[in-house]
C-alpha cells in the first residue's frame, strides 16, 4: 500500500466529483456557505420566480431553516415552502428536487467553521446550495475510528445553522470508507 497523504486524497476525491459534473466552490467560511445558499436556492428555483428573491422574503425563507433538528431538517427538504411576495402572490418554493437532473451539485473543501472550537471540514457536498453530505479524511494506514471521533466532536462543538441539513457523513481512509446517517445520538 502506498503512502497517500490526506491532502492527495481529498484532492483525487474532487476531481473525481468534477468528472461527475460536480462544480468546485470556493467556501471558507459560514458566510460564504450562506451566500452561495442564497444564490444556488434562487437559481435553483428561477423558473418559478418572475422577480429576483428580495431581502425580506430571503429572510423569512432563512428564518424557516434555521434551528431545526436534523429530523425536521429532512423534512424541509422534502417539502415545498410557500413564499409570500412582498406584492402579495404566492409562490411554491422548494429545497430539493426527487428528480436528481434537476439539482445542483457542488463541492467544497476545508471551510472553517468557528464553534466552541475552529473546526475546518474536509469534504463538504453541496445539493443547490445546502450541505447535505459531509466527508471526513484521513491519510492511509489512519484509524477510521478518528475521523468519527471528529465528525462527533464537530456535531458537538460546530455544527449549527445551514450544517444542520447534512445527511450522511462519509469516513474514509483511501482503503477503508463508511458512511452513516446524521445522527447525534
Amino acid at each position: 500500500m502506498a503512502y497517500q497523504s490526506e491532502a492527495a486524497l481529498e484532492q483525487q476525491f474532487i476531481e473525481q466529483l468534477n468528472k461527475q459534473e460536480y462544480s468546485t466552490v470556493d467556501i471558507p467560511d459560514y458566510d460564504a456557505l450562506v451566500e452561495n445558499f442564497k444564490v444556488q436556492f434562487e437559481a435553483f428555483n428561477a423558473p418559478k420566480l418572475d422577480t429576483p428573491i428580495t431581502d425580506k422574503e430571503w429572510e423569512r425563507i432563512f428564518n424557516l431553516m434555521l434551528g431545526k433538528s436534523v429530523f425536521q431538517s429532512a423534512k424541509i427538504l422534502r417539502d415545498k415552502f410557500v413564499l409570500e411576495r412582498e406584492d402579495g402572490t404566492k409562490v411554491y418554493l422548494s429545497f430539493f428536487d426527487q428528480d436528481h437532473t434537476k439539482n445542483i451539485f457542488q463541492v467544497t473543501h476545508q471551510t472553517t467553521v468557528v464553534g466552541k472550537y475552529v473546526n475546518r471540514y474536509d469534504v463538504t457536498i453541496l445539493v443547490n446550495g445546502l450541505p447535505l453530505v459531509q466527508i471526513e479524511l484521513k491519510k492511509r494506514g489512519v484509524e477510521l475510528k478518528q475521523a468519527y471521533n471528529q465528525v462527533q466532536r464537530y456535531h458537538k462543538t460546530s455544527f449549527h445553522g445551514l450544517f444542520d441539513y447534512i445527511q450522511i457523513f462519509v469516513i474514509s481512509n483511501g482503503v477503508n470508507t463508511r458512511y452513516f446517517a446524521n445522527n447525534p445520538n
